[in-house]
């Protein structure tokens, strides 16, 4: 671990540690993902923003946990760890299975009386929107791969390293398993805050319809923005993301 890395927790990490910020802004990784995916959003936004990276167990300095395959216990264990770092506003950032888990934390978080200021959902269909069928996690370690190596969203390094990517596939199965089994509990009451939803315009994973049924998940304000790409879009578009997180939040 790099020793620009603060560890505030098994759970959380702040990169580069902001205390001045008037906002903080927590992101929550995509499947296979880890905390270090986010030290470039860290960097650009500090000072302005104190950004959080949760960490999930089974992968780099947590590799040796057991995964946690249920976006609803991860939620439960997160929104509990969050309790703490709600003395300043409070922002939350996720793609892919990070933007469902961040809408169930956020969900939590409201129950408790600590409502973010804004949850941005990055290539993520609304959590209302499920896809029969899709059941990746079920498949082969072949097939696992393959479909980690077409959405373009893992270091190309760590592609090559087949030993390394294969030593990761518990967690990166258990991520796809708390993906795929998802469901939105029928009686989960709207969000409150606002919610901006980014998206690719030729992402596998969210049609255009999907990505927009978001706004009916909250009586706050919604805004949807697409960007050219894919499910990893983020990657190519990486200053417009981070400028549209800090207009958001810098006021």
């Amino acid at each position: 671990m790099s020793n620009s890395i603060t560890q505030t927790s098994d759970w959380l990490r702040r990169f580069h540690p902001a205390d001045a910020a008037p906002a903080r802004l927590v992101c929550f990784p995509h499947a296979g993902g880890s905390a270090t995916y986010y030290f470039p959003v860290s960097r650009a936004l500090s000072p302005a923003v104190d950004v959080v990276a949760v960490q999930y167990p089974g992968r780099q300095d947590r590799r040796g946990e057991e995964p946690v395959d249920d976006v609803c216990k991860l939620a439960d264990i997160l929104a509990e760890e969050l309790r703490s770092w709600t003395d300043r506003p409070l922002a939350l950032f996720g793609h892919s299975l990070g933007a469902t888990l961040a809408y169930e934390v956020a969900l939590r978080l409201e129950a408790g009386g600590l409502a973010p200021v804004v949850l941005f959902a990055s290539g993520r269909r609304a959590p209302a929107c499920h896809r029969e069928g899709s059941k990746v996690y079920l498949s082969d370690d072949a097939t696992l791969l393959d479909t980690i190596k077409k959405l373009s969203g893992t270091n190309p390094q760590l592609l090559e390293d087949d030993e390394l990517l294969r030593s990761l596939l518990p967690a990166i199965r258990a991520d796809y398993k708390a993906a795929e089994t998802y469901r939105r509990h029928p009686g989960a009451p709207l969000l409150r805050c606002p919610v901006i939803t980014l998206t690719g315009d030729a992402d596998p994973e969210v049609t255009r319809a999907e990505a927009e049924a978001w706004e009916g998940h909250t009586t706050g304000a919604f805004a949807l923005h697409e960007y050219a790409g894919g499910h990893f879009y983020l990657n190519d578009h990486a200053p417009a993301v981070i400028a549209r997180i800090r207009e958001a939040l810098v006021r």
